[in-house]
Order: C-alpha cells, then structure tokens, then sequence
C-alpha cells in the first residue's frame, strides 16, 4: 500500500513528507481565516489516525499537522482536512493556491460541524468557480473504499432532522478531489468518548467512514466521470 501511495504521488504538485520522517506520509488540518474555528479539525485527528494505523496498511503519522493554505509546506500533505462551526474565508491568492493543490493531485476533506455550509460553499466558488458541489450517489466508491457503507454516510449527530449528505468537487482530469459532508458531523465521532458523549457504535461508524474517505483519496484512480 505505502508503495502504490508513493506511485500515486509521483509527478504530482503534491509530494509526500517521508524524507521528513519514518512514516510515507503526513495530513493537515486546514488554518483558515474568518473567524471560524479551524481548530476543531486538528483536535480528533490523533484518534482518527491511531484508527487508521490499526485498521489499514497506510503509513500514515499517528499526529496530524496544521497549515496554511499560504504555506510553503502545503504541498507536502497529500490530504487536508477542514472543518468548524462558522465563517471561513479564503484570499485570492489561498484560492488559487488550494485549485492548484488540487489540481496538482492533493485531496480535501471538508465536513460541515454545523454552521459552516454557507460559508465554505461560497469560498469552493473561487476554488472552482466552473463547478458546483454534486451529490455523490451511496454506489460511489468512496462508501465502499475499506468498509461497506451502502446507505451513505452515517448519521453522528442530530441537528435539524435532515440526513446525511456527501458531495464532491472534481479535478481537471475529472478526479474527486474534495469531498464534503453535511448533517453528520463525521469529525465529532473522531473525538474521545467524553468529548461528545457519543455512544461506540456512533464513533465507530464515524472512524470507518472517516478511513473510507482516507483510503479512497490516497488510492483512487482518474475518473472520467464525475458520477463514478
């Protein structure tokens, strides 16, 4: 697996850390502007990632890193994660940075703690101002990329009642390059049990799906139709 990775990155603007370290690659929580708390991504990520370790064979760091979108650094991480509960705000110059990121081959996760939607929705716009968010149907790969998920994304937290949604946003060759969720609060699963009170079963469906979401953007090939 470490090496079908390496393979991937290859010839890619993102390069992987493992000059940097043991292990074949790191991931980022994204430190955004506008007031939103960047934060609340990079605070599950060592539970989610021991989980990673223990499950699958991708050498992944046990610790995520945070970085700028202004980073020189960012393109050492082959996956960012983003979340919070409000405001986000992208310069021009971070907009562009994250299009070429992805474009480049690198992957974001996006989940919505309750608050965000409007606003990173808004901000996606000047990432890829040709594209909209597309629902991606249960049949994706993505909810089958090392456990089976064949209704979707599991539900973590009750807000408003409505279901769980994942959408995505495609590279120029047609590749999911950002995937994001919405009335689910995957991130709040990847908490310890007494952050959030969640039961196990909540946690362990939140850490599966979370894994699936990893494996697929580190191993998926090129797709040519955004619906596959």
């Amino acid at each position: 697996m470490a090496g079908l990775i390496a393979l991937l990155l290859m010839g890619s603007a993102v390069q992987p850390t493992a000059a940097q370290d043991e292990h074949s690659f790191r991931i980022a929580a994204v430190k955004y502007d506008g007031g939103g708390d960047w934060y609340q991504a990079s605070t599950p990520l060592p539970m989610f990632l021991r989980f990673v370790r223990e499950n699958t064979l991708l050498d992944v760091a046990p610790q995520a890193d945070e970085v700028e979108l202004t980073s020189a650094k960012l393109f050492n991480y082959p996956f960012l994660v983003l979340s919070g509960h409000g405001n986000v705000v992208f310069s021009d110059d971070e907009a562009q940075r994250l299009r070429r990121y992805l474009n480049g081959g690198g992957f974001l996760y996006v989940d919505d703690d309750y608050g965000l939607d409007p606003y990173i929705r808004r901000e996606m716009q000047k990432v890829f101002p040709e594209q909209e968010f597309v629902e991606l149907p249960f049949s994706h790969p993505i909810y089958q990329a090392h456990y089976a998920f064949p209704n979707g994304l599991p539900k973590i937290h009750e807000h408003d009642g409505e279901p769980p949604q994942g959408y995505g946003l495609f590279d120029q060759d047609g590749r999911l390059a950002v995937f994001y969720t919405v009335e689910t609060n995957l991130t709040d699963g990847w908490e310890p049990e007494s952050v959030h009170d969640n039961p196990p079963e909540k946690r362990r469906a939140a850490l599966r799906m979370g894994t699936n979401i990893l494996v697929y953007a580190m191993t998926a090939p090129v797709a040519s139709d955004p619906a596959q």
